[in-house]
């Protein structure tokens, strides 16, 4: 047997200040762009989105960064969650950018389309950080709830509570209130 080692390449972007500022302004841009767009239009653009990104049989690195949309949406789409509020606005703005296929590189665009997808994923995860460490504690409380029903645990209630406190807490003791970290090193690897 045989193996062989495929080649890989290593991509970095080095975003300065000066980059998150341009992203900012896409993600702004994106805001303004969907106007007074109910909820239910940037999550069926997302969803659009996502099942063409995935279709299109993107490079690995860029699906990696579409599968972290899914607990975004999956927070919002929770029943469970109740994510109300500021923290929902919060979300569904961070989203608002997937939602337009004509975004930075159009998403039709071959080889390249999705790109810019990728990178602001990444962008938005950090920004969400706090949600999205909320959320996945909040899930793993629901799966250990149902598979030890006995046990002496806190009530979904509770711990969405505990959690969405301890979320908005994170949130403001986040850098100077900065949406985004002041700089930051993307690395994809394909």
């Amino acid at each position: 047997m045989t193996t062989t080692n495929q080649p890989t390449l290593k991509v970095e972007f080095e975003l300065s200040e000066a980059d998150l500022d341009f992203f900012r302004t896409r993600l702004d841009e994106a805001r303004e762009s969907l106007g007074a767009a109910d909820e239910s239009r940037i999550l069926a653009g997302v969803a659009d989105m996502l099942e063409k990104a995935r279709k299109s049989n993107p490079p690995a690195f860029v699906t990696k960064r579409l599968d972290q949309l899914g607990p975004m949406l999956g927070m919002l789409e929770d029943k469970d969650w109740k994510l109300e509020g500021d923290d929902r606005k919060s979300v569904i703005d961070a989203l608002a950018y997937f939602a337009d296929p004509e975004d930075l590189i159009p998403d039709h665009t071959p080889v390249l389309g999705y790109v810019d997808d990728a990178i602001m994923i990444d962008l938005v995860a950090a920004s969400l950080s706090a949600e999205l460490e909320a959320y996945a504690d909040f899930v793993a409380h629901r799966e250990e709830l149902k598979s030890e029903p006995a046990a002496d645990l806190p009530s979904l209630d509770e711990a969405r509570n505990v959690m969405q406190s301890r979320m908005r807490r994170r949130r403001l003791r986040s850098k100077a209130g900065a949406k985004w970290p002041h700089s930051t090193t993307i690395r994809h690897y394909f």
